[in-house]
């Protein structure tokens, strides 16, 4: 009898890479709808019921306007991967791995600086103060209340006995737990700190090295520069 040839073991699946965190700003999205919307209906307008010129004043204008409204609402975009984080601002798309990211800064603006010095500002991700406003008077609410919350338990404690306190893991002091569950941040302030997470986690990673690449958005480039030439053409021959 013949002994079974050894079978080669199966092959694994490879793992499914991870799709890129895609960070946008929804109230700019819902101002440029509204813009374009806006836009449309004017310039429809002007191109149906205008007259001589006008019509294609209107046309010209719409070639201008609407690269531009684009690219300052719709477009802007960051994209959060295991190697790279990828910024789709106004203008330029920016490619930067992580290995090549020194720091993610906040204070009026949300920048990435690279470690060759350059400074790339996140569209996508723009800084509210009105939000961290809201989030600072948020914490202080919260923290008045988880200690008004420890004083009631600490006081009951000390009436009916250490059962109540017990349970509540809360205790009599200050200190003997957190006050709540983490610090209330303004959203894009919590965007920044996954992004710096991130970065941590990946900066020495072997696949996350390499070159900062810049493009030109020429896709929003050149209508928005078509449509501004047009419009001087028809202005200057009147």
């Amino acid at each position: 009898m013949t002994s079974p040839e050894p079978q080669s073991p199966a092959p694994q699946p490879s793992e499914p890479e991870s799709q890129d965190r895609v960070f946008r700003s929804v109230p700019a999205i819902a101002g440029g709808a509204m813009l374009l919307a806006i836009a449309a209906w004017i310039g429809i307008d002007a191109v149906i019921n205008g007259e001589g010129r006008t019509p294609w004043l209107a046309l010209a204008v719409l070639l201008l306007v609407v690269p531009l409204v684009v690219a300052f609402t719709l477009r802007p975009a960051v994209y959060a991967g295991n190697d790279r984080l990828r910024i789709r601002n106004p203008w330029r798309v920016v490619v930067v791995p992580w290995g090549q990211v020194a720091s993610l800064r906040s204070a009026y603006s949300n920048e990435v600086l690279t470690e060759s010095g350059a400074k790339y500002q996140l569209w996508a991700v723009p800084v509210s103060l009105r939000a961290r406003k809201r989030a600072a008077r948020r914490e202080m609410r919260a923290t008045a209340q988880a200690r008004r919350q420890m004083g009631q338990d600490g006081g009951r404690e000390g009436r009916g006995g250490g059962a109540l306190g017990a349970r509540s893991g809360l205790g009599g002091g200050f200190g003997a737990g957190p006050l709540s569950d983490g610090p209330v941040r303004a959203e894009t302030d919590r965007i920044m700190d996954d992004l710096r997470a991130l970065h941590e986690d990946r900066r020495e990673a072997a696949s996350a090295q390499g070159e900062v690449t810049v493009r030109w958005a020429w896709e929003v480039v050149g209508p928005a520069v078509a449509g501004a030439v047009v419009v001087l053409i028809l202005v200057a021959v009147g």
